[in-house]
């Protein structure tokens, strides 16, 4: 594998950004908040214990600018040990830690489709190509063009219904309410470099590369950064009733590598312009897939899925995470003609974006991925061991 120059992973304009993230440090034990400022980490948590108490901050961005904290030295360094895979004094974790993470599905009108062929194939890879003919040519319209929860809308449901076509993708995908659900706990998300885990009993799936918002407990929504969504198509195609264990596994959502906070140079409507890229890379087949996620394609708004996701309805005392969905949905046959794209172990998949950088994670199994045991308990106890609870 050819792999990415050091700065490729960071923002392109990083001496301008503002990144916020969280290390583990040895000689502590324990986690760290840091902000990157012209490149340089610094270790702010005597000032912000958790990200998530960073977020609250009334200007979370002027706080991080001003936040006073131990320099850890440029961040390419904490980029270099994390893709050489070495133990290292200071390594790079998920930028999130007590938010709830939140995703929402089929907001793309691409992947509405696939959602549709996964669960009319009930989660039978060899199906989907004829089932993806079958559907592009009984639906006849545009369904990029169609506003959900608009008349088009209703009115194209119930021509499916008369059909006997209608499907529940197709109520989140143009329907008035999007689909958000739970796809990880808090504290669970993997980071930059670290293995993203598949469920052993999957045989059909597939990266999710997203953008994902930071939220703070006011439900606002005040940076982002990059997620990968492991989503396991044969498991979640046969019933949606499924969807938590195709989701919430051992390592099945990578996030970062650091959160971007929003600014005068970076903001909301970055991100509605945003473009994703997609890069999997097999270790031993030499596959190579190249795909994208272009975010002015989504359905919904993205401030749009986070009033779905929070109000009077839900309140999130932590803040949340909220993967936006995507719209790559890989067809390419590994393998078997028509039966499409499926991982295999040690896959590198790069999701990246000029403004936020690349994830770069590797694909596991769950099973055998490093386990979860550093979770909210564990975080409390060891910021009062070092005495930065007030």
């Amino acid at each position: 594998m050819n792999h990415a120059p050091v700065a490729a992973h960071l923002p392109a304009d990083l001496s301008d950004a503002l990144l916020v993230g969280r290390v583990w440090r040895n000689d502590v034990n324990g986690p760290s908040v840091v902000v990157v400022r012209q490149g340089e980490v610094f270790d702010i948590t005597a000032q912000a214990a958790t990200v998530s108490d960073l977020l609250d901050h009334d200007d979370a961005a002027a706080f991080a600018r001003a936040a006073q904290g131990e320099s850890l030295g440029r961040v390419e360094a904490l980029i270099e040990a994390a893709l050489s895979g070495d133990a290292a004094p200071v390594r790079l974790l998920a930028p999130c830690d007590v938010q709830a993470i939140k995703a929402c599905g089929v907001t793309f009108a691409v992947s509405l489709l696939e959602r549709v062929i996964e669960e009319q194939a009930g989660g039978n890879p060899a199906r989907a190509d004829e089932l993806r003919s079958s559907l592009l040519k009984d639906i006849g319209a545009d369904l990029s063009a169609i506003k959900p929860g608009s008349p088009e809308a209703e009115k194209l449901k119930q021509e499916f219904i008369a059909r006997g076509a209608w499907s529940q993708y197709m109520e989140v995908g143009i329907g008035p309410y999007a689909e958000v659900f739970s796809k990880s706990q808090p504290m669970s998300a993997v980071g930059f470099g670290a293995d993203v885990g598949l469920h052993p009993e999957s045989k059909w799936n597939n990266p999710e590369p997203e953008i994902v918002l930071a939220v703070n407990s006011r439900a606002h929504t005040v940076g982002a950064t990059l997620g990968n969504d492991v989503n396991l198509r044969d498991i979640e195609g046969r019933s949606a009733l499924l969807l938590g264990k195709a989701k919430d596994n051992n390592a099945s959502c990578g996030v970062g590598p650091f959160i971007r906070l929003f600014d005068e140079r970076f903001t909301i409507d970055t991100v509605r312009n945003a473009e994703l890229r997609l890069l999997i890379e097999g270790a031993e087949d030499e596959f190579r897939l190249d795909g994208e996620s272009r975010m002015r394609e989504i359905s919904r708004d993205p401030l749009d899925l986070v009033s779905q996701t929070s109000g009077a309805h839900h309140q999130y005392p932590d803040g949340f995470m909220l993967f936006l969905g995507t719209m790559f949905s890989p067809i390419k046959d590994r393998g078997a003609p028509g039966a499409g794209f499926t991982h295999k172990l040690g896959d590198r998949v790069s999701i990246s974006s000029p403004s936020l950088g690349m994830l770069v994670n590797h694909v596991q199994l769950s099973t055998t991925a490093a386990p979860w045991t550093f979770g909210v308990r564990a975080l409390y106890r060891n910021l009062a061991q070092r005495g930065l609870l007030n």
